[in-house]
C-alpha cells in the first residue's frame, strides 16, 4: 500500500499522534462521559477558542485504554486540500488497524476526490465489522467546503460504521442542524469547556498551590473560566514568591497570556479585522455601528458576527446586536494599542462617547468621557440629563464615582463643579462638597439652563440634610421643586430617582430634626414616588388596618418600583421605620424595616449603599420587646453598613439602642461611652432629650439615682420622656410625691400626642407610687392600664426594668397573670429567635417557605445551579435567597447557614 501523499510527500507521523496528556491535569469526568456517550453515535463537535482545552480533553479520553479499539488521531492541517485531506484519513484508519477493500483506492490528486471514491469508501465502513472512531483534530472552516462536503456524504452512507469527534475553534460547514433535529450529534461548546472554580482549585492543588478562596475567585473573574488562561497564571503563580500577590496585581498584558492572544487570537486575523479589534477594544461592549464609527469604515456588522463565529474572543450579547471582548483579550488590546498607535486610544474614548450620547446610552457616554479626559463633556452628560443621582444611588454609583476620581481638582465649569460636589458628598465629605458647590455657584448662570440649577439644588437638599440643617434643606427642596416645572415632562419621566431622593432626604431632615408627623407625609410621598400611580409597596400600608388574613407588609412584592430608585424606596422605608419607633408603633416600623431589607434583597443593592437604619430599627423593637441577642445580632449587621452617613436622629437612636442593650448585659461604662460619644452640636432637642433619658436609666441602674437626676436637666426642651425619666429617679431617691408631681405633666392614658411606650411608662410609675403607698387596688389598676398600653406592641423591657414588684402584684391575681403571659416570650419553635447556648446569634427573622426549600437543597451539597434545576428557580434568584437566609441566620457562609438551622432544628 502507498504511504505516501497525493503530492508525493512522505506522511508526517505527528499528525496521526494525539498531543501527550500534560501531566498536571484536571480529571473533568462529567465532560470525559459526555464525550465517550458522543463517540458512540455519528458526530461529536468540541468547540471552543485558543486554550479552552478542547484537544487537552480530547486526547485525556483518546488515552482512556479501556475502549475496545481506541480512537484513531488526526490533527488537520488549514491548508489541507480535499485529496490531501482523504489521504490522511485513509491512513489515519489503517494506522488503527481498520482494513478496507483494496478497491476503495486512494486518491491521486491533491486538489480532490471523485464521487466514485467517496462512495466506495462509505460503503467500505459501513462493511467493517466493528465502528471506526476518528478524532479530526482543528477541524475549521479554513478546510475548503469540499472537504466538509464530502466528510457529511461518508459520514451518513458509512451506516454507522464511521463516527467522527470534531475540535474546531469555529463550527465545520457541516449542515449540523440535520445532525441536531436526528439526534445524532452530541456538542461540547465554549460554555462547557469553561472551568469551574472547583476546577480551577483542583488544577492549582496539582502545581501546589495554595491560594485562598478569594484568590481563586479572582482568578476565576478575570479569566472567565478560559483553561488556558488559568494555566499560565498557575505556571506564573509558581514563579511568584507570593501566589496571593500575584492575583491582586494580575495584568494580563505583562503575562505569558498577552503572547498567547496576541500570536494565536490577533495575529490570524487579517490585517483590517486586526485594525477593528484594537479600536473596539475601548470599550466593555460594542454595536457594530459604533464599530464602524470608530473603524471609519462599514464592515463592522459582518467582521464582529465572524470573529464571535470563528471564537475570537468576542461574544455575543444574549443573542443581541451588541458584542463584548474577553476581558483578559480587551486588556492585552488596549496594551497593544497604546505601544502600537501613541495617543490613539483617548481619541478613540471621545468617539466612542459622542455615539453612545448619540444613541441615548447615557452611563456608557459618560464613562468613555472620563476615560477620554473630556471632563466637561462627561460631567454635562450627567448634569443636563438630571443624572447627577447616579452618582449617589444605583447599580452604577461606584462605577460612575471611580470614573470621576480622576478629574482635577477645580475643573472649570458648573457641570464639573456640581459633578465633583456629588463625588464628595458619596465620599461623605460634606466640606468638600460645600467648597464644590461654591464653585458650582460661581459658574452658574442664567445661560446654563434649568437643568444645572436644578441639579445645584438637588444637591443642597442632600448636603442639608448631612449637615442636619433643616432649613438649607427646605430652601433647597423649594427651588428644586420650582425648577421640576420648568423641565420637559418626558425627560423628568425618565429619572423617577429624582423626585423620590428629594423627598426621600428632605423627610429624613425633617426627621432629624424631630418633625415626625411632617417627616411621615413627605416619606410616604417618597416611597409613592418610586413607582407607577396606584403601586402599593411594601410596608406602606396601615399596619393597624391588616386583617389576620392579609399579607405581612414585609413580605409584599418589591418589585413595582421603577428602575433607578431601589436606593430612595430604601431610604425612605428605613427612614419611616425610625419615624414609627420613635412613635412607639412597633408593630409598623417592624414593618417598614422589613420591606426596606426586602428591597435591597431583591435589588441586590450593594451593602456600600445602604445605611443600615433597617437592622438598627429592628434592634429597637428588639430591644423594647426584650428580646436581646436578636437585637444585639441587629444592632451588629446596622454597625457594618457603611452607606451615607446616619442622620443625626439615627445616630442618636444607635446610641440610645447600644446603651440599652449594653446596659442589659451588665456593662454600664460600655454604655455610658456609646451615648457621650455622639456630638449634640447638630442634634435636635428631642435627640438630645433622648439621649439624656438613655443616661439617666444608665445611672439609675450602676444606683446613682442623683446622677440620674443631675442629667435630666441638661436638656434646653422639655416633654413627657423627659418628664416620665425625672420621676423614675426621683422615685429611685424615695422622693413619691415629687415623682407624683412630675408625672402630673403626662397624659392620661387614651389621650393623643404621646406615644404609647412612655404612656405605658407613666402609668407603671404610677402603679409603682401606689404600691409603695399601700394602696394595692390602685396599684393594680395603674398596672392594668400600663399593660394594656403595652400588650398591642409587646414592651416587655420596661416591666424587666422596673423590678419584682410587677411579678408580686400578677402573682396575687391567677387570671391578671394569665391574661399577661405575652410578658414571658414563648419557648423557641423551629423558626423562632431562639438563643444559642454557645453565645452564637439566633434567628433574626424566620425563613420563608421556598428559604426552607433552599436550605434544604444546600444541605444535600447541591450547586447554586444545581438547586436553581431542582426548584425550577433562576441561579440568581436561589442567591438572593440564600443571602437572605444568610441574614436571618446571622451567618456568612453556606455550611455554617446548614449548621445553624440543623442546630435550630429547622432541617
Amino acid at each position: 500500500m502507498d504511504h505516501r501523499a497525493p503530492t508525493g510527500d512522505p506522511m508526517l507521523t505527528a499528525r496521526f499522534t494525539p498531543p501527550a496528556v500534560p501531566e498536571l491535569l484536571v480529571h473533568r469526568s462529567e465532560l470525559l462521559g459526555r464525550l465517550a456517550a458522543g463517540a458512540g453515535g455519528p458526530l461529536t463537535l468540541i468547540n471552543g477558542p485558543a486554550g479552552s482545552g478542547k484537544t487537552v480533553l480530547t486526547a485525556h479520553w483518546a488515552a482512556d485504554r479501556r475502549a475496545q479499539r481506541p480512537p484513531m488521531w488526526l490533527t488537520v492541517e488549514p491548508d489541507d486540500a480535499p485529496g490531501a485531506f482523504w489521504a490522511y484519513v485513509l491512513e489515519a484508519l489503517h494506522r488503527g488497524g481498520v482494513t478496507l477493500p483494496s478497491e476503495v483506492g486512494r486518491p491521486t490528486r491533491a486538489e480532490g476526490v471523485t464521487r466514485s471514491f467517496l462512495v466506495r469508501l462509505a460503503d467500505g465502513l459501513a462493511g467493517s465489522p466493528q465502528p471506526a472512531v476518528l478524532v479530526l483534530d482543528q477541524f475549521d472552516t479554513a478546510q475548503p467546503p469540499a472537504t466538509a462536503e464530502a466528510l457529511d456524504f461518508v459520514l451518513r452512507h458509512a451506516a454507522g460504521g464511521l463516527r467522527i469527534v470534531l475540535t474546531s475553534r469555529s463550527d465545520p460547514l457541516l449542515p449540523l442542524h440535520r445532525y441536531r433535529a436526528a439526534g445524532e450529534i452530541v456538542e461540547i461548546r465554549h460554555a462547557d469547556l469553561r472551568f469551574t472554580h472547583e476546577d480551577a482549585e483542583a488544577l492549582l492543588g496539582e502545581h501546589r498551590l495554595d491560594i485562598s478562596q478569594a484568590g481563586i475567585r479572582r482568578l476565576m473573574e478575570r479569566t472567565e473560566g478560559w483553561a488556558a488562561g488559568v494555566r499560565l497564571c498557575a505556571l506564573a503563580m509558581q514563579r511568584s514568591a507570593d501566589p496571593e500577590a500575584f492575583l491582586r496585581q494580575f495584568a494580563a498584558d505583562r503575562t505569558t497570556i498577552a503572547g498567547y492572544l496576541l500570536t494565536e487570537v490577533l495575529d490570524a486575523q487579517p490585517p483590517p479585522t486586526q485594525d477593528l479589534l484594537l479600536r473596539v477594544c475601548v470599550t466593555d461592549r460594542v454595536h457594530p455601528d459604533l464599530a464602524d464609527a470608530l473603524t471609519g469604515r462599514d464592515d463592522g456588522a459582518r467582521t464582529l458576527a465572524g470573529l464571535a463565529r470563528d471564537n475570537a474572543f468576542l461574544e455575543q450579547i444574549d443573542a443581541s446586536a451588541w458584542y463584548r471582548l474577553h476581558p483578559l483579550f480587551a486588556e492585552v488590546l488596549r496594551a497593544h494599542l497604546r505601544q502600537r498607535c501613541p495617543g490613539l486610544e483617548p481619541r478613540l474614548h471621545g468617539r466612542a462617547a459622542r455615539w453612545l450620547a448619540r444613541t441615548g446610552r447615557l452611563t456608557e457616554a459618560v464613562l468613555q468621557g472620563a476615560a477620554a479626559g473630556d471632563w466637561p463633556f462627561a460631567a454635562a452628560q450627567l448634569v443636563d440629563n438630571l443624572a447627577l443621582g447616579r452618582l449617589l444611588t444605583g447599580l452604577e454609583a461606584d462605577q460612575l464615582g471611580r470614573a470621576f476620581a480622576g478629574m482635577p481638582p477645580g475643573t472649570a465649569g458648573a457641570a464639573p463643579a456640581l459633578v465633583a460636589g456629588a463625588c464628595r458628598l458619596a465620599a461623605q465629605d460634606l466640606s468638600g462638597c460645600e467648597a464644590a458647590l461654591r464653585r458650582a455657584d460661581a459658574a452658574l448662570t442664567d445661560s446654563c439652563g434649568p437643568a444645572a440649577h436644578l441639579g445645584r439644588a438637588f444637591l443642597g437638599v442632600l448636603a442639608g440634610r448631612a449637615a442636619g440643617d433643616l432649613t438649607a434643606t427646605e430652601r433647597a427642596a423649594g427651588d428644586a421643586d420650582r425648577l421640576l416645572g420648568e423641565l420637559p415632562p418626558p425627560l423628568l419621566a425618565e429619572r423617577p430617582e429624582l423626585r423620590a431622593l428629594l423627598a426621600a432626604h428632605l423627610g429624613a431632615a425633617e426627621l432629624g430634626a424631630g418633625h415626625l408627623d411632617r417627616a411621615e407625609t413627605t416619606l410616604t410621598a417618597a416611597v409613592a414616588a418610586c413607582g407607577p400611580p396606584g403601586a402599593e409597596h411594601p410596608g406602606t400600608q396601615d399596619a393597624g388596618t391588616q386583617d389576620a388574613g392579609t399579607q405581612d407588609a414585609g413580605t409584599q412584592d418589591a418589585g413595582t418600583q421603577d428602575a433607578g430608585t431601589e436606593y430612595p424606596l430604601c431610604d425612605a422605608l428605613g427612614s419611616l421605620a425610625l419615624v414609627a419607633l420613635l412613635q412607639g408603633r412597633l408593630r409598623r416600623a417592624t414593618d417598614h424595616a422589613r420591606a426596606c431589607l426586602a428591597v435591597a434583597e431583591r435589588s441586590a443593592l450593594q451593602p456600600g449603599r445602604r445605611a443600615g437604619v433597617d437592622h438598627l430599627v429592628l434592634a429597637g423593637v428588639a430591644v423594647e420587646q426584650d428580646d436581646l441577642a436578636a437585637a444585639r445580632c441587629h444592632l451588629d449587621l446596622a454597625a457594618a453598613a457603611t452607606g451615607l452617613r446616619p442622620d443625626p436622629a439615627t445616630t442618636a437612636r444607635a446610641a440610645v439602642i447600644g446603651a440599652r442593650i449594653a446596659l442589659a448585659e451588665g456593662d454600664g461604662d460600655a454604655a455610658l461611652a456609646a451615648l457621650r460619644a455622639v456630638a449634640p452640636e447638630r442634634l435636635s432637642d428631642r435627640a438630645v432629650a433622648e439621649l439624656a433619658v438613655a443616661e439617666s436609666a444608665v445611672h439609675l441602674a450602676r444606683g446613682d439615682a442623683e446622677a440620674a437626676l443631675r442629667v435630666l436637666d441638661a436638656p434646653a426642651a422639655d416633654g413627657p420622656e423627659l418628664a416620665v425619666a425625672r420621676a423614675r429617679a426621683l422615685l429611685a431617691l424615695g422622693r413619691g410625691p415629687a415623682a407624683a408631681q412630675a408625672l402630673a405633666g403626662v397624659p392620661e392614658a387614651g389621650e393623643d400626642g404621646v406615644a404609647a411606650p412612655v404612656r405605658a411608662h407613666a402609668s407603671l410609675l404610677r402603679a409603682q407610687l401606689a404600691e409603695a403607698d399601700g394602696d394595692l387596688a390602685q396599684a393594680r389598676r395603674r398596672l392594668a392600664e400600663a399593660l394594656a398600653l403595652a400588650r398591642p406592641e409587646e414592651l416587655r423591657r420596661m416591666f424587666v426594668e422596673s423590678g419584682p414588684w410587677v411579678r408580686r402584684i400578677l402573682d396575687r391575681d391567677p387570671q391578671s397573670a394569665r391574661l399577661n403571659a405575652w410578658l414571658t416570650p414563648a419557648a423557641p419553635v423551629r423558626t423562632a429567635r431562639a438563643p444559642r447556648a454557645d453565645g452564637q446569634p439566633p434567628v433574626v427573622e424566620p425563613l420563608t417557605a421556598r428559604e426552607v426549600e433552599v436550605l434544604c437543597k444546600a444541605a444535600e451539597m447541591l450547586s447554586t445551579e444545581e438547586i436553581a434545576a431542582e426548584l425550577f428557580l433562576s441561579a440568581n434568584t436561589v442567591k438572593t435567597h440564600l443571602k437572605s437566609i444568610y441574614r436571618k441566620l446571622c451567618v456568612t457562609r453556606r455550611s455554617d447557614a446548614v449548621h445553624r438551622a440543623q442546630d435550630l432544628g429547622m432541617l
